[in-house]
Order: C-alpha cells, then sequence, then structure tokens
C-alpha cells in the first residue's frame, strides 16, 4: 500500500490561512477581535447500481466557512459554501449581528490556545483520483458474481477526499486531510437477501470481490426463510450489527449529557456496568480509524478509557464542560455554540481471539445477525434499543448454520447486552448504516431478546 501524504491540493495549508486572513481583516474592521474560523472541501464521487446495472455517476464539489466571532460575552457562528471576499466579508458580517442579539453567555470561554495536535495521515492521492472508469470496473466484477449465482445486485462505490482547518485570531491552526472509499453491495433473490459493506481511507485496502462474496453466500444460504418464535436467544452479532447497535451509546459518554441528565451514565461512573470482557476505548490514532485528530475548537483528541473490562472510567470533555467540572478537555467537543457539547466518535472496542466460525460452532441453537437497522432508543436509563435485522439472519443448530430466518424486531437493553457477551472475535473496521465506522468485534451474546417476527 502506498504511504499516505498528509496535504491536499483541495484546500492546502496555505490556502486555508489565506482565507482565514481575510476572515480576521474584516473582523478587526468591524471591532472584533476574537474570530475563529472553520474551513471544510470535499471532492466525492459515487456509482450507485442496481439490478445487476450501473445507473448513476455523480460527482459533487463542495467549499464551506463557518465563522464564529466573540463580542462582549456572546458568541454566535455564521457561515457561507462560497470562499470569495464578498462572501467571507458577508459571512463575518452576519456572525457579528447574531452575536449582538444574543445574551451574555456567563461560562462563554475565550478562543482554544494553539496547541500541537498528532498526526493522522490519511490521505491517499490514489483514493482522491480514482476515476469512474475504475469504479465501474470494481462494480462490474462484483455484478457478475452476483449474476452467476442467479441473484440481483444494489448498492454503491463512493470515492472522495475532505480536507478541514480550524483556524482562530489566538494564532491556533489544525489542519487535515483524508481520503475515505466505501463500497456496499446487496444481492438478492426472490425471497432472500445478503448484505456486505467496507470502507477505508486507502481504496487499495477495500476488498470489493470479497465484499460481493459474502452478499452473494448470505443470499444463497437465506433462501426460503423460516419463521422462529420471538423469545430471548444466544445471538452473534457480525461487526457491522454490533457497531450499529453498541454505537447507539456513546453520546452519552458526554460530560453535558450527564449534566443535563440525558445520559445512562448518570450515577454510574467508576462502577462495574458491563461484563469483564468489555473493553473500549475513544482512540483517533488506531490505524483502522479515520478523522481529524482535534476537535470543533482545534483542541487535540486525547485516548480516552471509556471502558476499563466492564468498568466506565473516562467520558468526554469539551473545553465548557471541562471548565465547568475542573478538569482539563479530553478535545471531543463539537463546534461552539452547540446543544450537546462532546461526545467519543473514535470508538475501538477491544476483541478477543475466537473466530466467527469458532461461534458458530461452539452454539447449540441460536441466531447470526448479519446487519439491523431502523434502530431507535425505547428507554434511556436502561439503555433499551428496537429495531430490525435484516439482509442475512440464520438459524444455528448443533454449531452449523442450517437455514434462513425471516427477521426480527429486537427490544434490547445494551447493558444487559454487554454483561451478556460469551465470545468476541479479533477486530475490524465495521461499517454500517446506523453509527458512525468503528472498530469492533463480533460479539457471541447471551439471552438476547426477539420481541417479534417481521413481515419480510
Amino acid at each position: 500500500m502506498m504511504m499516505p501524504d498528509v496535504e491536499s491540493d483541495l484546500l492546502t495549508r496555505s490556502r486555508s490561512q489565506e482565507i482565514f486572513a481575510h476572515v480576521e481583516r474584516k473582523a478587526r474592521s468591524l471591532g472584533i477581535h476574537d474570530v475563529e474560523a472553520i474551513i471544510t472541501a470535499e471532492d466525492q464521487a459515487l456509482t450507485r447500481f442496481a439490478n445487476n446495472t450501473i445507473h448513476q455517476n455523480v460527482a459533487e464539489r463542495s467549499r464551506h466557512l463557518s465563522v464564529r466571532v466573540l463580542l462582549d460575552g456572546r458568541t454566535a457562528r455564521a457561515s457561507t459554501n462560497r470562499l470569495d471576499e464578498e462572501a467571507i466579508r458577508a459571512a463575518v458580517e452576519e456572525a457579528a449581528a447574531i452575536a449582538r442579539c444574543q445574551d451574555r453567555d456567563p461560562d462563554l470561554l475565550p478562543l482554544a490556545e494553539p496547541a500541537i495536535a498528532p498526526m493522522a495521515a490519511r490521505w491517499f492521492s490514489g483514493t482522491a483520483t480514482v476515476s469512474p472508469e475504475a469504479r465501474a470496473a470494481a462494480v462490474a466484477e462484483a455484478i457478475r458474481l452476483v449474476l452467476a449465482a442467479g441473484q440481483v445486485a444494489a448498492g454503491i462505490y463512493s470515492t472522495g477526499e475532505s480536507v478541514i482547518a480550524t483556524c482562530n485570531s489566538r494564532s491556533l491552526f489544525a489542519y487535515h486531510a483524508e481520503t475515505m472509499a466505501r463500497f456496499s453491495i446487496t444481492a438478492m433473490t426472490d425471497d432472500s437477501s445478503g448484505w456486505a459493506k467496507g470502507s477505508a481511507c486507502s481504496y487499495a485496502a477495500l476488498n470489493v470481490r470479497e465484499l460481493a462474496e459474502r452478499a452473494v453466500r448470505k443470499a444463497a444460504a437465506s433462501r426460503t426463510p423460516i419463521e422462529l418464535t420471538p423469545g430471548h436467544y444466544t445471538v452473534i452479532l457480525e461487526p457491522s450489527a454490533v457497531s450499529d447497535l453498541v454505537g447507539q451509546m456513546f453520546g452519552d459518554f458526554s460530560a453535558t449529557a450527564l449534566r443535563d441528565g440525558r445520559s445512562f451514565l448518570q450515577d454510574r461512573l467508576g462502577t462495574r456496568l458491563f461484563g469483564g470482557n468489555i473493553t473500549i476505548t475513544d482512540n483517533v490514532l488506531h490505524p483502522l480509524q479515520s478523522g481529524p485528530p482535534f476537535d470543533g475548537e482545534g483542541v487535540p483528541r486525547r485516548r480516552l478509557n471509556l471502558v476499563d473490562e466492564g468498568t466506565v472510567r473516562e467520558i468526554a470533555y469539551s473545553r465548557q464542560a471541562g471548565r465547568l467540572a475542573g478538569v482539563e478537555p479530553t478535545g471531543h467537543g463539537f463546534p461552539v455554540p452547540n446543544e450537546y457539547g462532546e461526545a467519543p466518535v473514535n470508538i475501538v472496542i477491544a476483541g478477543g481471539d475466537v473466530t466467527l466460525d469458532e461461534m458458530i460452532a461452539s452454539t447449540g441453537r441460536g441466531v447470526l445477525v448479519t446487519r439491523l437497522w431502523y434502530i431507535r432508543e425505547v428507554d434511556v436509563y436502561r439503555k433499551i434499543m428496537t429495531g430490525m435485522t435484516r439482509d442475512g439472519t440464520f438459524l444455528i443448530e448443533g454449531g452449523r448454520i442450517v437455514r434462513g430466518l425471516r427477521n426480527f424486531r429486537f427490544n434490547q437493553s445494551l447493558v444487559d447486552l454487554l454483561c451478556n457477551v460469551e465470545a468476541l472475535s479479533p477486530t475490524e473496521r465495521s461499517s454500517g448504516e446506523e453509527a458512525p465506522d468503528m472498530v469492533a468485534p463480533a460479539m457471541k451474546v447471551r439471552d438476547f431478546h426477539f420481541s417479534e417476527v417481521t413481515r419480510f
């Protein structure tokens, strides 16, 4: 694999600083000395296919400037999708006008001081320059595999690059460039479907053929599904299902959420809440992670030990939440002003050494779940979630997959789930649809609650 570069021509460091110089000059002309800017640029391209045919190629280039001013204990933000001097002037003037209409905020902090963020080199020139023809060739190979199995394919293959630069008038400058490739495929028969998805900062690390083969196998194995009585079962959740379900709880690992009384961790910090085999960190520098190594105010992200062998240890603090609590910020704040404060966003769930096949072989009777969708919260404090399985739900008997199942709706407490994990696979970068990508294992879980059978 090629080594990553650290700067993109899409928005270079020098261009970012030039834009901010315009912002700062305009702010000073209005008598404003404290100003912050977040400058972003994206180039994204996508190839979409359905019914075994590519039917859409789209590309989008966007630029965005968000300006925040501080004025007499007040703050406000204004944005524009243009980067010319007129648009910059208008954004600064709008932010100033909005700020003057605000009440003074006694908890408002001055702008962040400069700090050195760790380097997370995630920009690959090969990924930034993938052509429509190259994506089409990869999709065509995937479609051939699906056609050979007598199935129908649908999905997307996207590639692109993004840049973010955060600057302020205290000389803070934080810059991050990143590329990303994503491939998702659903293989379908008249009564079954199989799904697979992957993502990587380097498209060379994304194995499109393997993902297509996985979807084909699942669609074939789940033909003529039977209905299983709802109840409590031993369930094996593949990594995508784990990330989409367990990923619903990490907004609660937030000092602001705790202060607002909207976190299930209320009065639970430092307690043994989950099983001893559950360790979860937030680690932006993990080699399978992605995203900038600084937060919405340019504060470097610190590694957090969220859960250590079942015990809740650390939560995220923005600058404001840290000041109110008398602790240092962790670099997980969202751009100010906002309602939510902060949250960990680079989740790594520690895995084990049991393969998915070994989990299946050790299960007398249970259910294998490929993915989950339409996940919603039912109970905040017990963290009960509901949702449905789809695109590959299987009955396990005698240590082997015996047939496909009609899909279920589940009602499951995440606290109970993470107390009932019997086995963990090695970790991988997992991509679902309901939560951000994370590093997660497959999990074998006892007493998972399926509440009803769905109609498909």
